[in-house]
């Protein structure tokens, strides 16, 4: 095995492994339909010839092995004419482990919400520790400047996606890790395109467990009941980390600051700087997974509160007008209601709108009709766009956004259903006010309404 093409290569994890293949001495080629900076020059700087669009020629003839992406679905002409040619194509988790995983210490952070913040600081924590860790995160840690990179180190961090692996491997994708270290933070039915229930969700987090080995260990939320349920009466050694006082880790003396948040775990003080319970809990969670891999909790403090974040996690993109506008991530309901929190406690006499962009595959349904509305109600001010590509949901299924808006306007909090950008900005620089905050939350570029917001309050 020589040459290997990967099928959708501009992805953050996809380009990140196939630039540490090539510095392994592969040959690597690939293709994207989105093929534009960074990630385009990152891997033409490592020599990596990619190919624009899809198309069956892309493929090179001398091509032994194909990765093919989880975005990746039957009818790609290069998925098809792999399938034709019989080649040998295998999904970006199976590269992983064959390459990157096998016989290292693999800590993998896992859970319905906060995988991103919590793999963020456990990376991090290993590094200011002075280890180079290995990572692979759904974000970038702006203590750390990528989502991913693969060094010689023992210790890979890893943010374990419940999301199917690819088109031919309906497993979870955290499935293929071999975890020394498992972390779940909590469950909660999401991904409603691939899953048809909670307790589907469930079954495919107890054979993540199932695969923890004996010298190994889960850390669990205590305190969710889900997350114990699917904890219970299995092989992995378990510990229950929360705030609940029948957790084995119990964490205490919490203390809500704007701007940071200190609190007790096992005994040992720390500061986080960060707001929100949902943090204390992240930061708690990457606390015990450093504990077990052996660093100090002198090391663990140092690199905490040196801890800065993560690019689209509340993430002030400026003030113009004397408005603040914040960039952030969530989109379940669930997470939706904490931000809400959070952001109450880091500015507690400002005006809070949020505009909320209901984008994901699960949001766009109606499946969480009723929730969105009453996490959405704790703003003071609500703006709801259209549903982008409505189509790809049937109609019978699909997010009602006037019915959206008329529940949250029921429960007293000002909302609008706004269908575009350009009149979302328009109507916000007319209504807000000088020290409001202007909550973002989507997941995907939104048309660039931060900016265009900032420019127009400005």
């Amino acid at each position: 095995m020589q040459h290997i093409h990967f099928i959708g290569i501009c992805g953050t994890a996809m380009g990140s492994v196939a630039a540490a293949m090539h510095a392994k001495g592969f040959t690597v080629t690939g293709s994207d339909e989105n093929v534009y900076p960074p990630m385009s020059t990152f891997l033409e700087q490592q020599g990596i010839q990619i190919f624009p669009g899809y198309k069956a020629q892309n493929i090179p003839e001398t091509a032994e092995v194909i990765v093919v992406g989880n975005a990746i679905s039957r009818g790609n002409e290069e998925a098809e004419a792999a399938l034709e040619r019989k080649l040998l194509y295998v999904s970006l988790p199976e590269i992983l482990k064959e390459h990157f995983l096998r016989g290292r210490r693999n800590l993998v952070v896992s859970g319905t919400h906060g995988k991103t913040t919590t793999s963020s600081i456990l990376a991090w924590l290993l590094k200011s520790a002075g280890v180079d860790p290995s990572y692979m995160i759904g974000g970038i840690p702006r203590n750390l400047g990528q989502g991913a990179t693969f060094t010689d180190s023992d210790f890979v961090v890893l943010e374990g996606d419940e999301y199917d692996t690819a088109f031919f491997d309906k497993r979870s994708k955290f499935l293929h890790y071999l975890p020394e270290v498992v972390v779940i933070n909590n469950i909660e039915f999401d991904h409603a395109d691939i899953y048809n229930s909670l307790d589907e969700i469930k079954l495919t987090f107890k054979r993540l467990l199932n695969i923890v080995p004996r010298n190994g260990m889960a850390f669990v939320n205590g305190d969710c009941v889900n997350t114990m349920d699917v904890a219970s009466d299995g092989p992995a050694p378990i510990t229950t980390v929360g705030l609940g006082a029948e957790c084995d880790l119990q964490i205490t003396d919490v203390d809500y600051g704007q701007e940071n948040t200190s609190f007790v775990l096992d005994g040992e003080h720390y500061v986080l700087p960060m707001a929100g319970e949902f943090n204390v809990r992240n930061a708690a969670m990457a606390i015990c997974a450093a504990r077990f891999s052996g660093f100090s909790a002198d090391q663990i403090r140092q690199g905490l509160v040196s801890f800065e974040g993560i690019a689209r996690r509340q993430e002030v993109r400026g003030i113009a007008g004397g408005v603040r506008v914040i960039d952030d991530f969530a989109h379940h309901p669930t997470a939706i209601g904490l931000a809400v929190d959070s952001l109450r406690q880091q500015y507690p006499d400002s005006r809070l709108w949020v505009i909320f962009e209901p984008r994901s595959n699960t949001t766009r349904r109606n499946v969480f009709q009723g929730e969105l509305a009453n996490a959405l109600s704790k703003a003071d001010l609500v703006v709801v766009p259209a549903v982008p590509d409505p189509e790809k949901v049937a109609e019978q299924d699909r997010l009602d956004p006037h019915k959206l808006v008329g529940d949250i306007q029921a429960s007293g909090t000002s909302c609008w259903h706004i269908e575009t950008v350009d009149e979302i900005v328009t109507l916000v620089a007319s209504e807000s006010r000088e020290g409001d905050t202007v909550a973002v939350l989507s997941n995907g570029g939104f048309g660039g309404i931060h900016q265009k917001l900032l420019d127009e309050l400005g």
